[in-house]
C-alpha cells in the first residue's frame, strides 16, 4: 500500500498545477462529506480526521454529516443525488460494492451514480480464534472444520458486514461446514469471542490487539498481503496457507456522477496530500488505519472488481439484508 501512495500522489503532482478553471477557483464556499454510518468507530474517525486535514488543505470547512440508515446505503443514495459541483461528496465503505448482491433493490447505482474520487485508507482484519480451540494456525483450523463438519461457528458484526463475508468465503473456498453467528456491533461480537460462546471470528487488527496480547484470544492470520506493525509476528494469510484471501476494511472517497473531471482530480490530489502529511499518517497509523489512495480511474476499477468478488460468496450464502 506504501508503493500505491507513493505511485498516486507522483501522479497527481503533474495534474494540480494544469488544472481548469473549476479546479482553479475551486473550493470557494464549505464542502460536505456525507458519512453513511453512525458517528465513532474507526471509519467515523477515519472520516473526520481526513476532513480536518482537506479542511486545512483547502481553506475552506470540509463539515463530516453522519447520515444512517438502510446499512449505509442511505447516505449514498443522498450522496449519489446531490449536485455534482464538488460541494458534497461521500465518505464509503466495503458496503458499496456489498450491497448490490444483498438489495434487490437500490435507490442508487454504485457505478453508474458515482464519480470516484480517491481510495483512501485501509483498516486490516485479523482471523482469531477463542482459546478453547485445538488449532494452533490457520491450516489446523481449517482441517478442524473438515474432520468435525458442523461443530464450528464463527462470530461477524452483523449479516451483512465484510467480516461475515470474509468468513463465507473461507467456508466457500474449502467446503466447510461451520455456523455464522451474527452479531449487532463489534462489542458484542467480541463479548462473545471473549466469553466461548463463538469459535472464531474475524476483527479489525485494531479491536484484536488489546485482547492478543492479553492472552485472551489467538491471533492466526492477518488478511492482508503483508505483516501488520500492530501485530509483527502474526502470518499473513498467504503464509499462513490460504493465498487471495486479502480482505482488509477499506474507504474512499466519492462525487456525485457528472462533477467535472478538474474538480475530482483536484480532491483526489488534495487527499493524496492529506494522506501523505506526516501527522495525520501518524494520527491514523496510531488506530490501526494505513493509507490505501489511488486515482480516481483506479478506483473505479476497484469498486467493479470488489462487487464482482463480494457476489459469489452473499449468493452462495444466500445472504439477504437485514
Amino acid at each position: 500500500m506504501t508503493r500505491v501512495l507513493a505511485c498516486g500522489i507522483a501522479a497527481f503532482a503533474a495534474l494540480l498545477p494544469a488544472g481548469g478553471a473549476f479546479a482553479q477557483t475551486y473550493p470557494v464556499k464549505p464542502i460536505r462529506m456525507i458519512l453513511p454510518f453512525a458517528a465513532g468507530g474507526s471509519t467515523d474517525f477515519t472520516a473526520r480526521a481526513l476532513s480536518q486535514k482537506l479542511s486545512e488543505q483547502l481553506g475552506q470547512s470540509v463539515i463530516p454529516d453522519n447520515r444512517t440508515g438502510a446499512g449505509g446505503n442511505l447516505g449514498l443514495e443522498l450522496g449519489s443525488k446531490a449536485a455534482p459541483d464538488g460541494y458534497v461528496i461521500t465518505f464509503t465503505a466495503p458496503i458499496l460494492t456489498v450491497s448490490p448482491a444483498l438489495y434487490a433493490k437500490l435507490n442508487y447505482d454504485p457505478i453508474r451514480d458515482f464519480a470516484p474520487v480517491s481510495l483512501v485508507a485501509a483498516i486490516q482484519n485479523v482471523l482469531v480464534v477463542h482459546n478453547s480451540v485445538p488449532a494452533k494456525t490457520l491450516k489446523e483450523l481449517i482441517q478442524l472444520a473438515r474432520d468435525q463438519p458442523g461443530k464450528l461457528n464463527f462470530a461477524s458484526n452483523g449479516a451483512d458486514a465484510t467480516n461475515h463475508l470474509a468468513g463465507e468465503m473461507l467456508k466457500n473456498r474449502f467446503k466447510l461446514n461451520m455456523t455464522h453467528i451474527p452479531y449487532k456491533g463489534s462489542a458484542p461480537q467480541v463479548v462473545a469471542l471473549m466469553g466461548g460462546e463463538v469459535d472464531m471470528g474475524i476483527m479489525a487488527v485494531t479491536t484484536a490487539l488489546p485482547l492478543v496480547q492479553a492472552n485472551r484470544l489467538r491471533a492466526q492470520a492477518v488478511l492482508a498481503e503483508k505483516h501488520v506493525t500492530l501485530l509483527p509476528n502474526v502470518p499473513t494469510s498467504k503464509e499462513a496457507g490460504v493465498k487471495d484471501y486479502v480482505i482488509p476494511f477499506w474507504t474512499g472517497v466519492l462525487a456525485p456522477a457528472a462533477t467535472p473531471r478538474d474538480i475530482v482530480d483536484r480532491l483526489s490530489g488534495e487527499i493524496h496530500k492529506a494522506m501523505a502529511a506526516p501527522d495525520l499518517n501518524k494520527r491514523l497509523a496510531a488506530n490501526g488505519v494505513e493509507a490505501f489512495v489511488s486515482t480516481p480511474q483506479r478506483f473505479a476499477e476497484f469498486i467493479k472488481s470488489e462487487t464482482v468478488r463480494f457476489a459469489k460468496p452473499v449468493k452462495d450464502a444466500g445472504i439477504k439484508a437485514e
